[in-house]
């Protein structure tokens, strides 16, 4: 059986989304932030970095979620979800999962940790403007690069789609304006049953 570790709208929501359009078998395993659960010698255990989310699958503990994200791809995909290795579409792949981490993730995170995350005395609210910058910079870019197919690279869901819908929701819950293309594409990514699924089957599941 496969264990996530997370919060239901955390990064952990683009893995359970993942597992959800694989159709495999999984639970959810909440880690209360608040509660400081992450800190635990036992989730340390697990990762040494106190973030999520975390997956357990046969013995294997993987963090970092793009990773997961590709991991649970090549092992259970079956050809689904990837490009063929090797291959311009690949390539291509591999450029959109590196720019949404890099370049339009970032500052959200860097809004998220200078607003809650950090400790008080090391938050800076004046970086809150700089990543704004950052964010719009970077979604003009996606919003130039976005094909008129369905998906990123044709007419079938990709790791990546899910990744880049996931991070255009964060930056929604973060109050940061949407290219009017990108929203559309967020929108009706927004519509699949697996996404409902991922975050019905974790929300469920917040007194564990």
């Amino acid at each position: 059986m496969i264990r996530l570790y997370g919060t239901p709208r955390s990064r952990a929501l683009r893995v359970s989304w993942l597992l959800e359009e694989l159709e495999l078998p999984w639970e959810f395993h909440f880690v209360d932030m608040a509660k400081q659960q992450n800190r635990t010698p036992e989730f340390l255990a697990l990762n040494p970095c106190g973030k999520i989310p975390v997956l357990e699958d046969d013995g294997l503990v993987l963090t970092e979620s793009a990773a997961i994200m590709l991991y649970l791809a090549e092992r259970y995909g079956e050809g689904r979800l990837l490009p063929k290795p090797g291959t311009a579409a690949s390539g291509h792949h591999h450029q959109w999962l590196s720019f949404v981490i890099t370049e339009l993730e970032q500052p959200l995170w860097t809004m998220g940790k200078h607003r809650f995350a950090l400790p008080e005395q090391q938050r800076v609210a004046a970086i809150q403007a700089t990543a704004v910058w950052e964010f719009n910079k970077a979604a003009a870019i996606a919003e130039q690069w976005l094909p008129d197919s369905p998906f990123l690279l044709g007419d079938e869901l990709t790791v990546a789609d899910i990744l880049l819908a996931h991070t255009l929701n964060w930056a929604t819950i973060f109050e940061q304006q949407i290219p009017p293309k990108l929203a559309v594409y967020r929108d009706r990514l927004n519509l699949r049953p697996a996404m409902k699924k991922a975050l019905d089957k974790a929300s469920a599941n917040l007194t564990d």
